[in-house]
Formats: structure tokens, sequence, C-alpha cells
């Protein structure tokens, strides 16, 4: 019985110690305190309304700085980057699935092994690895170098997440679309695509998600005008810990559960 109590007692700190946090986060997003978030000051709505570019008091204090056009600078080039990246991802991720575990060709446990390098490997490690490659190639640091970038790693996390997938497929269906007259596109369009939708679904929500929130890689990588999400945030810490920031992580936070909750509707309406 006391260890029954015990071990309650640690489940509910080990999730106070995870979410409490996050839960001031949330909060503290409503303060109404322009220089320090945490000296509450009332409540407010307007670091919302100053993010989403409607008009606010807030910008009338001299206390105040205003970041707001360099914020929906770098919310546009996340999107342009997390798109991108998603896209091509997604395409290489699943193609470099199928021909593995289609195909038997030597050392295909070591292709295996290199293709799972990049998520283990350390950011920091290959951040500096793709600004050295930049830098020796002669390639400016840009929007383009990001995205090639991120797609060095995030096509992996597509790779384990369509093998995942594969590993479960009746590989009979498939022989029985080609002895039924089908081409091997017919038989991927018709039979293997729709297999695995879920996994190359799931694996571009995830790309998606890791490409929004990376900040070391990016910032290694990123030009001088091609300021991301993330590395805006940093900026923005550097400076003092504001209630826009809170607001921001917030927005990202809701915006992380719609996607990852529509990725689990939709995997529960495919079983």
């Amino acid at each position: 019985m006391k260890l029954t109590r015990l071990l309650t007692l640690y489940g509910i700190a080990f999730f106070a110690f995870i979410y409490a946090p996050i839960a001031l986060v949330m909060v503290y997003s409503f303060n109404a305190n322009p220089v320090n978030m945490m000296i509450w000051d009332g409540f407010t709505l307007d670091w919302y309304r100053l993010i989403f570019g409607m008009e606010t008091g807030i910008t009338e204090s001299s206390t105040y700085i205003d970041s707001t056009p360099q914020l929906h600078a770098a919310v546009r080039t996340s999107f342009v980057v997390a798109f991108s990246t998603t896209a091509i991802s997604t395409v290489f991720g699943t193609a470099l699935a199928l021909a593995v575990a289609r195909y038997r060709f030597r050392l295909a446990g070591f292709y295996r092994v290199l293709l799972l390098v990049p998520m283990i490997m350390p950011d920091i490690v290959l951040g500096i690895a793709l600004l050295i490659f930049f830098i020796t190639i002669g390639m400016n640091l840009s929007v383009l170098t990001i995205i090639v970038g991120q797609c060095t790693f995030l096509i992996s996390y597509v790779f384990v997440t369509v093998s995942a997938r594969l590993a479960h497929m009746d590989v009979s269906v498939e022989e029985a679309s080609a002895d039924l007259g089908a081409t091997p596109f017919a038989t991927f369009r018709k039979v293997t695509l729709p297999s695995i939708a879920p996994g190359v679904f799931g694996g571009a929500l995830l790309a998606f998600i890791i490409s929004m929130d990376d900040l070391v890689i990016t910032y290694f990588i990123a030009g001088t005008g091609d300021t991301t999400l993330p590395i805006h945030i940093w900026g923005m810490l550097r400076r003092g810990i504001k209630p826009e920031i809170n607001a921001i992580a917030t927005l990202m936070l809701l915006a992380t559960i719609v996607i990852a909750g529509l990725g689990l509707y939709l995997r529960s309406r495919q079983k």
C-alpha cells in the first residue's frame, strides 16, 4: 500500500515537473507587463493581437521595442523552409525506404545504419559540418542552404517512419497485383502507396514539426537576413523575456498539438 502511494506521488511529481513550466508559459502570455514577464500586471490579450498585426496600446509604451515586422518575416521564412523540406524529405525518404525494403543489395544493413546517423548525431556537430561544407563549395548562406541542411536529417525521420509501415505490409498483395498484369507504377499507385500512406503522412508531419522547431542546425547555416522563427525567438530571449515570447510559444505549442492530433485521428480512421 505504501509502495503504491509512493509511486502515485512520484507520478504526480514527474508530470508536474514536465508540464508546470509549460503551464506557466501559457499563463504569463496573458501578462500585461511589457518589461518583466515575472511581474504580473493584469490580464490582457494584447500580445496575441500584436502577433496577428492588430492594434494595441502596447506599442505606445516607451519601454517596449516593437519587433512585429521581424516576427512576421521570420514566420514566413519558417513556413517556406518547413513546406519545402517536408515535400523533399517525404519524397526522398519514402523512396529510400521502398528501395531498402524491396531490393536486396550488398551492404544493405550498413546503408540503413548510415541513414540513421543524422538522427543520432549531435545537432551542433551536424550544424558545423554543414557550415564548413557550404563554405568549402562557395555556396552563400541563404534559405536554400537551410532547406538543404534540414533535408539531410529530415529524410532519415521519414525513412524510419515509412520503413516501420513497410515492415508490416503484406508483400503478397503486390505480387498478386503483378500477376494480374499491373505495371510496377500501377502497383505502386494502387496497392503500395495506399498501404503505406499513414506512414508517409506521419513522416511528413514529423518532418514539418521538426523543421519548424529546429534552432541549432539552422542557426549555423542561415544567412544574415534569413531568420526563422526559432532564431528570432532566441534573439528576443537575449534582449530579455517578454510576454510576447510566451504568446509565440503558446501558439507554437497549440499548432503542434493540432498537427499531432490530426495525425492520430487520420491514423485511427485508417485502421
